[in-house]
């Protein structure tokens, strides 16, 4: 059973009596509701009253919204929860995870690069203040998970870097950061770790293949850190870790071999009983295929539990999934030791939030404009991307600085990732591009710059308007190389891909040959490129002989970005924190 007295919890004989009078008050379809996480659908109250009235969720997460929206949201919630609830935000990179008018302070990439724990701090402590400002009381990160394999589609610039003592050391600063917010908390994930598999979670099986002494000095080495210093709750991600699986249960079949979330031997085994943890665990989203492939949805809300998780991400269908989940309490799959575990983890995690104490559940609604957004905030975002710009490499040393003597004619060619299908395209339409976005700022220093336009884009532009190309010009005909190389004194590539969550990572460049995407003449004009999110262009791009991670494209970014391009090498104070070259020696040429 958990100890509520102890780390993390440390709660009074008070606390310990209000946790265990809720329970003992509590029918069946109340205890069974505290171990849903729902996903909020709507903002409307007759919505939210009912999700609280009818099924008694434990927590919530929430879509998108305005500081004002999810403000009023939360406030309907804990006024007409019987029982307070856990409100949790995406804090991964900033404000912004909490309501979109918050603050993007960096992602943990972009920390790792600055190579100091103290910005690591600032973004615990910074999208915190703004995301309790709003009344929320748990962020699901920090993300502990290193990246080892550049392929993998899901981590991006979601992690520190590929070095576990700088991934063990800026977690922790994460979680103070965190913690200098009275009574908010975290949840690391994703146990037992990603930076491995080449695969998405989300769409397929994905696993952790190190063996047990491999993961105790990486994976496990952070996981240590963090539970010492007070982690309150882990997400199980849905990542399988065999070596582990199979030393706790040797007997245990490969097809009985689950992710995290549905195993006994890695949430008892490894996270209980041998780092001992004693916070609260979590699953991550229940709809991703690494956890739904495993067996039925209707088995597999009350597995999760079996397997010693406390709380259930997310609803599916809320009639249904509440009836799964109370139906493996019934026939004796979650057992009543176990689910009286589960609802003392829930029950301590709130009490340390000090939400038993009605005046603890929601800040004064009218701070919460002088912390969102603020200007010191925006302040510590420019600091940041000031210290975080990394010069990959360098191997003409006298292409920098740039000055309009120098270049004055600059080329921009905007490279973007292939088109995934989703709501993100929707959600990019009627922004300024990077491209556009850069040329303005070094136009504004005195370069002049324009954007490249393919052979392909000019021939689309051409039919759009009624007309009717010939495609001989554009498919057969070749520039002379003199001619191309005469109309500008400098390239920058600018390579914009996302960094995490993407189905597609690699450029899409359009033409293979016959244009002036690629760039095959980095032996012909100084050519420099940029990776704009994803840190890992030069896979694609390995002839590249200048190359700069940005990490993002916010204005902070590309204002410090143009300085340093324009002051010369040594103003790039960035250093590497996962591996741009890719393991690929070629990419080092």
């Amino acid at each position: 059973m958990v100890d509520m007295k102890a780390n993390p919890f440390y709660l009074s004989d008070d606390d310990c009596k209000w946790v265990e009078d809720t329970i003992a008050g509590m029918t069946l379809d109340e205890k069974i509701g505290q171990l849903f996480f729902n996903m909020g659908s709507s903002r409307e109250e007759e919505y939210l009253k009912m999700t609280v009235e009818k099924y008694h969720i434990g927590g919530i997460r929430y879509n998108p919204a305005t500081a004002d929206e999810v403000y009023e949201q939360n406030r309907i919630l804990q006024e007409n929860s019987k029982i307070p609830l856990i409100i949790a935000c995406n804090t991964e990179n900033g404000g912004d995870g909490a309501c979109v008018d918050g603050t993007t302070i960096g992602s943990q990439t972009k920390i790792g690069a600055t190579k100091d724990p103290k910005y690591a701090y600032q973004l615990g402590y910074l999208s915190n203040k703004e995301a309790a400002a709003i009344g929320c009381n748990l962020s699901f990160a920090p993300v502990s998970d290193i990246l080892y394999n550049w392929e993998n589609p899901v981590i991006g610039l979601r992690t520190y870097g590929n070095d576990v003592d700088r991934v063990v050391e800026m977690t922790k600063a994460y979680l103070d950061g965190a913690h200098a917010n009275p009574g908010f908390c975290c949840a690391a994930k994703h146990f037992p770790g990603d930076g491995l598999d080449f695969r998405d979670q989300h769409v397929a099986n994905s696993v952790n293949d190190y063996s047990c002494e491999e993961w105790d000095a990486t994976f496990g080495k952070v996981y240590e850190g963090l539970i010492a210093n007070g982690l309150e709750a882990v997400m199980a991600g849905h990542i399988m870790q065999p070596a582990y699986t199979r030393h706790f249960n040797p007997e245990i079949a490969d097809d009985d071999i689950m992710p995290a979330t549905l195993s006994p031997e890695l949430i008892q085994g490894l996270l209980r009983e041998k780092l001992g943890f004693n916070g609260m665990v979590l699953t991550d989203a229940s709809h991703m295929v690494g956890l739904t492939c495993r067996m039925k949805r209707s088995d597999v809300l009350p597995a999760a539990i079996a397997a010693g998780v406390d709380m259930f991400l997310f609803f599916n269908e809320m009639d249904e999934d509440f009836a799964s989940m109370k139906q493996g309490y019934l026939d004796g799959r979650i057992t009543e030791e176990r689910l009286s575990d589960a609802l003392h983890r829930i029950l301590a995690l709130k009490a340390h939030m000090g939400l038993h104490k009605k005046t603890a559940q929601m800040p004064p609604r009218e701070q919460v404009h002088e912390i969102v957004g603020c200007k010191e905030h925006q302040e510590m975002q420019k600091e940041i991307s000031e210290k975080s710009i990394t010069l990959v490499k360098y191997k003409d040393a006298d292409v920098l600085p740039l000055t309009p003597e120098r270049y004055q004619r600059i080329m921009i060619v905007y490279v973007k990732g292939l088109e995934a299908p989703g709501l993100g395209a929707v959600f990019a339409k009627n922004k300024v591009s990077p491209a556009e976005k850069l040329k303005e700022k070094l136009s504004a220093k005195g370069f002049d710059v324009f954007l490249y336009e393919s052979p392909i884009a000019k021939m689309m532009k051409e039919m759009e308007a009624g007309g009717k190309p010939d495609l001989n010009v554009y498919f057969a005909g070749k520039t002379a190389v003199q001619d191309f190389v005469g109309n500008q004194d400098l390239i920058i590539t600018l390579v914009d891909i996302a960094g995490g969550f993407q189905p597609v990572a690699r450029p899409a460049f359009g033409m293979t040959k016959g244009g002036g995407e690629i760039p095959w003449y980095v032996h012909e004009l100084p050519v420099i490129v940029i990776g704009t999110k994803q840190p890992f262009v030069l896979a694609d791009i390995p002839q590249a002989r200048t190359y700069i991670n940005t990490y993002d494209v916010l204005d902070s970014t590309f204002d410090a970005l143009v300085e340093k391009l324009m002051t010369g090498a040594d103003a790039f104070t960035g250093s590497d924190p996962v591996d741009a070259y890719c393991g690929i020696w070629d990419t080092r040429l």
